[in-house]
């Protein structure tokens, strides 16, 4: 499930660098939170 919500955000960013809307600095929010997710399942050394 943490995949996919990382895959989407990871998208969401990539639309927001190219298309540079004013909800861009949601959008690197939104990663920071995905990444965040991601280190704390690596920290836990459940599987990706």
């Amino acid at each position: 499930m943490f995949e996919i919500i990382i895959i989407f955000l990871l998208l969401l960013w990539t639309v927001g660098m190219l298309t540079a809307f004013t909800m861009g600095g949601l959008i690197h929010i939104l990663l920071a939170v995905a990444l965040a997710i991601l280190l704390v399942r690596l920290i836990q050394r459940r599987p990706i």
